[in-house]
């Protein structure tokens, strides 16, 4: 099914961010991370290539969350009660992609505040 056009592709994208916002509570958990990561930023008055940084990272952890989501769904419409190995391994990979963002993520996170803090402390 193609979409007719622009603008109702993007209500659809919208849409999902929304749904998994409502919906997902590892959602909210990395939103409320970002916000707080990007006042920080600002706080810190961070240089425009580390808050570049800092926006990719957060953008590549709230992506990944949205496409564990959707794969999550899928599975469970498909799987049915019983937890076959192939739909416990697609769960697994998906949350395990999620988790490598996320702790990447942390890791520039730490790299450009702690940097910056440094800087204000010296």
């Amino acid at each position: 099914m193609k979409n007719p056009n622009l603008p109702r592709s993007f209500k659809y994208a919208l849409s999902g961010i929304v749904e998994t916002l409502k919906n997902e509570r590892n959602f909210k958990i990395h939103l409320y991370a970002a916000v707080c990561a990007l006042g920080l930023a600002i706080w810190l008055k961070i240089s425009v290539i580390e808050f570049i940084c800092v926006s990719i990272s957060i953008a590549m952890v709230l992506s990944a969350e949205l496409i564990n989501t959707a794969i999550e769904s899928v599975v469970d419409l498909f799987a049915g009660e019983e937890i076959h190995p192939l739909a416990k391994a697609a769960k697994d990979a998906a949350a395990g992609a999620v988790l490598i963002t996320a702790v990447n993520a942390a890791a520039v996170g730490a790299a450009v505040f702690l940097k910056r803090l440094i800087n204000i402390i010296m």
